[in-house]
C-alpha cells in the first residue's frame, strides 16, 4: 500500500514576489530541530512526504508574509516529527485517506504544532487567525469525537517538545 503524502496549506502564487526577511528566532527552531527532514524549497505547494522524508515548500517569497512562511514550514515539520523514525505517529506511518479520522487527526496536530512553535518564536499574533480558521475545519469533520481535541493537543505537544529539543 502506498502512504499518502501529506499536502496542506497552499499559499496562493504571487503576481508580484516580495522580499524575504528571514526571522531569527524562527531560523533557529528550524535549525535545532533533531532528525531534521531534509526542506526542499521551489515546490508549488507546502507538503510532508514520509516515505522520502522531506518537506516540500514553496518559494519564501511567495508567502503574505514572513511569518505565514514559518508557519507553514511548522506544520509541516509537525508533520515530519511523527515519521517512524521520530514520534511514529499513525497519522503519518500508515495509510489515512483524506478526510479519514486518523488524516484529520493529523491535520490538528499539525496545525496545533505548528501555532505552539509560533507563540514560542514570538510569531503567534501574525498567525492565529489562519491558524484558528484551518483548525475550525478539520474539528468541523470530527464533530461526534469528543476526545478528539485532548488527544491531537497532547500529539501537537509531544512534536513541538521535539523539534524544540526537548522531548520528554
Amino acid at each position: 500500500m502506498r502512504r499518502n503524502t501529506q499536502k496542506c496549506r497552499i499559499p496562493a502564487p504571487k503576481a508580484t514576489e516580495r522580499q524575504f526577511q528571514p526571522i531569527a528566532q524562527c531560523e533557529q527552531i528550524v535549525a535545532g530541530m533533531p532528525q531534521a527532514p531534509a526542506i526542499r524549497s521551489g515546490k508549488s505547494k507546502a507538503y510532508y512526504n514520509p516515505t522520502f522524508d522531506y518537506v516540500g515548500m514553496p518559494d519564501q517569497a511567495s508567502f503574505d508574509s514572513d511569518e505565514a512562511f514559518y508557519s507553514v514550514l511548522y506544520h509541516e515539520l509537525v508533520h515530519a516529527s511523527g515519521h517512524r523514525s521520530r514520534l511514529a505517529r499513525p497519522g503519518i506511518n500508515e495509510v489515512a485517506p483524506f478526510g479519514s479520522r486518523n488524516y484529520s487527526k493529523e491535520e490538528l496536530v499539525a496545525e496545533m504544532g505548528a501555532a505552539y512553535l509560533c507563540g514560542h518564536a514570538g510569531i503567534s499574533n501574525q498567525t492565529v487567525d489562519n491558524s484558528a480558521a484551518y483548525v475550525r475545519n478539520w474539528l468541523a469533520r470530527l464533530r461526534n469525537d469528543r476526545k478528539l481535541v485532548i488527544l491531537a493537543a497532547g500529539a501537537a505537544q509531544r512534536a513541538a517538545d521535539f523539534i524544540l529539543g526537548a522531548e520528554r
